[in-house]
């Protein structure tokens, strides 16, 4: 759940990356970096730290890719670091671009494209959360078995993308062998991992109380403004994806207390030391990705 600042276009404005072209963006990735990654790990608002863990480790600017805009959200750095995790060659991606930042599709789900340009094929999401579901407190860790898109767009509209389906099925968004992954991963750890629905929503002002009445009903457990994009054209290019989310503060109306960007990057920070030993588990035990070259 991030808040935008700086300026920001409209959704076909200056910021909607139509000369974008995510293949070019890995050429560059990948020359600059010098290495092939085995997997995505996306890092939302004050979840950064996981970059520090890499090993033989090399960064790489947003705005150092072509057609990239810097990363414009407090607590989201803004760049890629590629290196070695438990063995395996990973690209850190520390931030992201949303929708309301006044960014089209072509930025938002730029990231994804270019993952799968570059021979990816599985992304693990991490994002930061509103809790609705009364056992999702802050600091709660939560697997994401499903979602609700909220945003009021979906980023395959238009015209069919090389290597894209036109109809993807959304039946399993996340992946069922990464979270079970993920779960035996928790359970070695004594880490709580509950499953739950992401509601995402545009953004960027938090949610009234009435509608996180709407989204309890609909039947979203957590909330927040971002992730879901990205995992719809994941889906279209046919990556696994398994999804990650820290509860940090009760959604609007659960507290009298009113809702802060800072309290999210704090709290954020706070859950980062779980967050990162159970990544670097689920990392170890993802099979079939080589841990040699």
């Amino acid at each position: 759940m991030e808040r935008a600042r700086g300026e920001t276009g409209g959704r076909n404005g200056p910021r909607n990356g139509g000369d974008l072209d995510p293949s070019r963006g890995a050429e560059v990735l990948a020359g600059r970096l010098g290495t092939s990654p085995e997997l995505l790990i996306v890092l939302g608002s004050g979840l950064s730290s996981l970059a520090d863990a890499l090993e033989d480790s090399v960064s790489l600017g947003f705005d150092e890719v072509p057609g990239f805009p810097e990363a414009g959200v407090a607590g989201h750095p803004g760049r890629y670091v590629a290196g070695r995790l438990e063995g395996r060659r990973v690209l850190i991606q520390q931030g992201r671009f949303h929708y309301y930042e006044g960014h089209g599709d072509a930025i938002v789900t730029a990231p994804t494209r270019m993952a799968a340009a570059l021979g990816i094929d599985t992304v693990i999401h991490t994002n930061a959360s509103g809790g609705i579901r009364g056992d999702l407190t802050p600091g709660t860790l939560l697997l994401v078995e499903d979602h609700l898109n909220l945003q009021g767009r979906t980023p395959l509209e238009g015209a069919v993308r090389s290597g894209e389906a036109r109809f993807p099925d959304m039946s399993c968004p996340y992946d069922p062998e990464l979270a079970r992954i993920a779960e035996a991963a928790a359970s070695h750890l004594g880490i709580s991992l509950p499953r739950g629905c992401y509601g995402g929503v545009l953004g960027p002002n938090f949610e009234t109380p009435a509608e996180v009445r709407m989204l309890k009903v609909l039947g979203a457990h957590v909330v927040g403004m971002s992730t879901v994009p990205e995992v719809i054209v994941a889906r279209a290019l046919g990556l696994r994806v398994l999804a990650l989310s820290v509860v940090v503060n009760p959604a609007s109306g659960l507290t009298p207390n009113p809702l802060s960007h800072e309290e999210v990057l704090e709290a954020g920070q706070m859950a980062s030391g779980a967050l990162l030993r159970l990544i670097r588990e689920i990392v170890r035990r993802i099979p079939g990705v080589p841990q040699s070259g």
